[in-house]
């Protein structure tokens, strides 16, 4: 069963925010079934409840290119709406705070939140700004989808369980980013995003996402020309191969970690056991 439900009628093209549609905008969108587009958000539901809360839980997805994208448009959209929902492809969130910059990558299942600003809750500001790094696709979760899947709270409580795990997931990556050593802190992270989106090869781990040098930075505070010679020292060494568009992870993480640093330390044991084991 298809599960587009919109007629031509439904349909919405997003306009672009750039003067002139210098950055892509957000491709044609469409009403669509959320339990068919994210199964895994009915995973409480007994089959009798799915078919139930299935036409209720419709969101207006769209697509987006890879590129830089403007999303306050649509999270203004949201309202008291759980959010914006990833179901497919990978962004990175950029944090400018003064001359520097911090990234985060989110993916299929992560939702994404409007900024919540309290009264004297900060003292330094922010700015984000977002990147598509692949073709991705976006569901628009707004005040109407949040008043339709009331009877359903289970659909909630998924939501805010991949909420938690996106902020464990955030706090494995800053304790990444206080390792002293670069090259430690480059094979952590690739094994740590190798946990969410690599695959299993002969002899290791292939990371299939787009991952620049000045990206890999980002991610674990370094400026690029660093992380290009720690990546040159790490492929030297036989431990990870690649470029921007394919990483491949050699041997395993326990291996890797032993040839750099002692293995003894139980902290750098803490962050091998949050990583998870790749699909």
């Amino acid at each position: 069963m298809k599960d587009d439900i919109s007629t031509e009628q439904d349909r919405v093209v997003w306009q672009s925010p750039w003067p002139g549609g210098e950055a892509p905008a957000p491709r044609p969108s469409a009403h669509r079934y959320l339990l068919d587009v994210d199964p895994d958000l009915a995973d409480e539901l007994d089959v009798r409840m799915r078919l139930v809360a299935r036409p209720a839980a419709t969101a207006l997805t769209l697509s987006v290119d890879p590129g830089e994208i403007d999303l306050s448009e649509l999270l203004a959209a949201v309202g008291g709406g759980p959010g914006v929902l990833v179901v497919g492809g990978v962004l990175a969130c950029h944090v400018h705070v003064g001359d520097r910059i911090a990234a985060e990558l989110v993916g299929p299942g992560d939702l994404i939140q409007p900024s919540c600003h309290l009264a004297n809750d900060e003292l330094v500001g922010c700015d984000l700004s977002w990147r598509s790094l692949t073709e991705s696709r976006l569901a628009l979760l707004d005040d109407g989808f949040a008043q339709r899947v009331t009877p359903w709270p289970q659909i909630t409580a998924v939501l805010l369980r991949r909420a938690a795990h996106r902020t464990r997931s955030l706090n494995v990556q800053r304790a990444i980013t206080a390792q002293p050593r670069l090259e430690v802190r480059l094979a952590l992270l690739l094994w740590h995003l190798a946990g969410r989106w690599g695959r299993v090869e002969p002899g290791g781990v292939r990371l299939g996402i787009p991952l620049t040098h000045q990206l890999l930075g980002k991610l674990i505070g370094a400026e690029r020309p660093s992380v290009s010679n720690a990546l040159a020292r790490l492929a030297q060494a036989g431990l990870v191969t690649g470029h921007g568009d394919e990483w491949h992870l050699h041997g395993s993480l326990d291996r890797q970690l032993a040839s750099m640093i002692e293995p003894d330390r139980s902290h750098v044991r803490r962050l091998v056991a949050d990583a998870s084991p790749p699909r």
